[in-house]
């Protein structure tokens, strides 16, 4: 199977609303390849060993969660020169969907991590400029914050860091993938009993602890690889474009 890259792009547009979120991320096709498009890559990060890898494994159009254009102007030197370089030798689209692919009520970094872990009663959680960035939910039988931690373990691969600044069981959770150390406060008010993300902060270090909530921190790269994986297999549901995820893991 194969479409025109004018027609994937606007359908990934369209379903990840992108022009409704605001973001930091210049988010949509961020480079252009080839005009048609047979197979589709994914990964997190656009790294020049992400788009080599992109390359050789056939793909036309890679999908990432980080890309390598934010909204202040970059020149085009040094290791980015290197990236646009390997991707227009392998004519390789580059599509990029940062704050759209966490919040996305479908495929979703936090959607995706939510139904992982069974919770139910799911709601938008975790507000900046009015727009919700994650989820929280309740889960069906209460567990401890060790077996949490270890079930999140599971689901990511990543050994946790554990805050274990509430109660020893938890029934309540909220989950924004990424950097979201800042947004401990917000479950504490809402009065969940743990919260879930992937960065720690060292500024934010001493919240959990201070505001009485547990908090588990997954890896920042383990905690989105689930959206840009659920938004491939859309693609390959919908118009049957065959892909593969690129895991090069960075460790934090």
């Amino acid at each position: 199977m194969s479409m025109q890259r004018s027609e994937l792009v606007q359908w990934l547009d369209s379903y990840l609303e992108t022009a409704k979120i605001p973001d930091g991320s210049v988010n949509g096709l961020q480079f252009e390849g080839a005009e048609t498009v047979s197979r589709v890559a994914c990964a997190v990060d656009s790294s020049l060993a992400t788009i080599e890898a992109a390359v050789e494994s056939g793909a036309d159009f890679l999908i990432v969660h980080h890309g390598w254009f934010w909204k202040q102007v970059q020149p085009i030197t040094g290791p980015l020169a290197k990236r646009v370089k390997a991707a227009a030798a392998g004519n390789l689209n580059l599509y990029v969907s940062h704050l759209p692919l966490d919040v996305h009520a479908e495929v979703g970094n936090n959607i995706q991590m939510a139904k992982m872990l069974s919770l139910q009663d799911i709601e938008p959680f975790g507000l900046d400029k009015n727009l919700s960035l994650g989820f929280s939910g309740q889960l069906p039988v209460p567990l401890s914050l060790q077996d949490l931690a270890d079930q999140v373990q599971k689901i990511t691969g990543e050994v946790c860091l554990v805050h274990a600044g509430g109660q020893a069981m938890v029934s309540s959770i909220g989950i924004i993938s990424g950097g979201a150390a800042g947004f401990v406060d917000q479950a504490a008010k809402a009065g969940l009993d743990c919260f879930i993300t992937g960065e720690p902060s060292h500024a934010n270090f001493p919240d959990a602890f201070e505001y009485g909530i547990n908090a588990i921190f997954c890896g920042h790269y383990e905690s989105e690889v689930f959206g840009v994986k659920a938004l491939s297999m859309k693609l390959e549901d919908t118009f049957g474009l065959p892909w593969q995820f690129l895991h090069l893991p960075s460790g934090l």
